[in-house]
């Protein structure tokens, strides 16, 4: 066996020799820092790193040399390694930052925008409060009942023990429908109402009835900020055997604690409706204040001006001649009614200031309302 080469020197090996390993260095950094993206930094990468780079191959050269030359081979092509590596991640980093900047520009999202093209929708909130309404009586054992709204007017005014004579019979109040020759003889008018519904219900149901009646009426006001012509409104009627005021005031009570909350009372002041005897204003204890506000200079109430109560609609026992009108015996049967604006119950609730608001139809009112079912 021959004896190791001691006399070979590694600078005789091309690959190995400090001014080749400086260009191939240099070569990878000039590689490196021309490339312009990811991309191409990868391929520099493979290029210049890889098992079949120049570094690569001429580190294996160093196996073939002697002992004594290795170390300085060695050290020689890891220095070059080592900077090509550091040049590398340099780079990357680099690249890699410019990558995320632009990211952030190029797919940059604006929270503020709507999130879908099709925006959310809204149910309006009178809707909404009168189905509230709806399943508060539905769950005392009543029935909600619908009517025409082009009303005969023997259902919206005879049956009512509303006079030929009455005012609200005149055309100053009430939208008549066009006869055949263009007058009002034809009988017909837009319910001022909804207590036809009441007397439709006495007519075509057996006793006892419990029915709760909402409803779209007309009355020929003009539109502002407290009255509108079209609005709608939701009345009650009760006939059984004996049913009393005390009835009355219970129903009115929970009713008015279901909607604002519990301590709310009610109060009923006399008053003259035709269709009700005795008849009654019903007011309810004010939601704000809850009547501190009275005779307190210190604590004014806007919502109430201070009264301690709120008008929220009539109210009364059902007049003989009604039940009379609707086939049932005043001897025998007694009942109750009420009704109030479902307009006016919600600006009470939502501090609504404009009533035009809610015929307008601008989705800026009805989406803070949302999509309650």
């Amino acid at each position: 066996m021959s004896a190791p080469n001691k006399s070979y020197d590694p600078v005789e090996v091309e690959a190995l020799k400090p001014e080749e390993i400086e260009r191939m260095r240099d070569e990878a950094l000039a590689a490196f820092a021309a490339a312009d993206s990811l991309d191409a930094l990868h391929e520099a990468k493979v290029a210049h790193t890889g098992p079949a780079s120049p570094l690569a191959l001429a580190n294996r050269e160093i196996g073939a040399l002697p002992p004594h030359a290795k170390a300085e081979a060695g050290k020689r092509v890891g220095q070059a390694r080592g900077a090509v590596n550091k040049g590398l991640a340099a780079r990357q980093a680099e690249l890699e930052a410019e990558r995320d900047a632009r990211v952030l520009v190029e797919e940059a999202v604006d929270v503020t925008l709507p999130y879908d093209r099709v925006p959310a929708g809204a149910r309006h909130p009178l809707t909404t409060l009168s189905e509230r309404i709806e399943d508060i009586f539905v769950a005392m054992g009543y029935e909600v009942a619908e009517g025409p709204e082009a009303e005969a007017e023997w259902f919206n005014f005879d049956a009512l023990n509303i006079g030929p004579d009455h005012p609200a019979r005149g055309e100053a109040d009430t939208f008549f429908v066009a006869g055949p020759e263009g007058g009002t003889e034809s009988g017909v008018v837009l319910r001022t109402h909804t207590s036809p519904v009441q007397i439709r219900s006495a007519l075509g149901r057996e006793l006892p009835v419990y029915v709760i009646c909402p409803g779209r009426v007309y009355r020929t006001d003009e539109l502002d900020a407290t009255h509108t012509p079209v609005f709608h409104q939701v009345e009650l009627l009760a006939i059984d055997e004996g049913l009393t005021m005390a009835d009355l005031k219970g129903t009115l009570d929970h009713m008015v604690q279901s909607l604002f909350g519990e301590g709310m009372k009610t109060r009923l002041r006399p008053n003259f409706f035709p269709f009700t005897e005795p008849s009654a204003e019903m007011d309810m204890l004010c939601y704000v204040c809850k009547g501190a506000s009275v005779g307190n200079p210190d604590r004014p109430c806007r919502t109430c001006s201070s009264e301690g109560w709120i008008e929220l609609g009539g109210c009364g026992m059902v007049n003989p001649r009604v039940l009379t009108a609707c086939g049932v015996d005043p001897e025998k049967y007694s009942g109750f009614a009420f009704g109030f604006g479902i307009e006016r119950m919600l600006m009470f609730r939502h501090n609504v200031e404009d009533m035009r608001d809610m015929v307008e139809g601008d989705v800026r009112f009805t989406r803070p309302f949302g999509m309650e079912i």
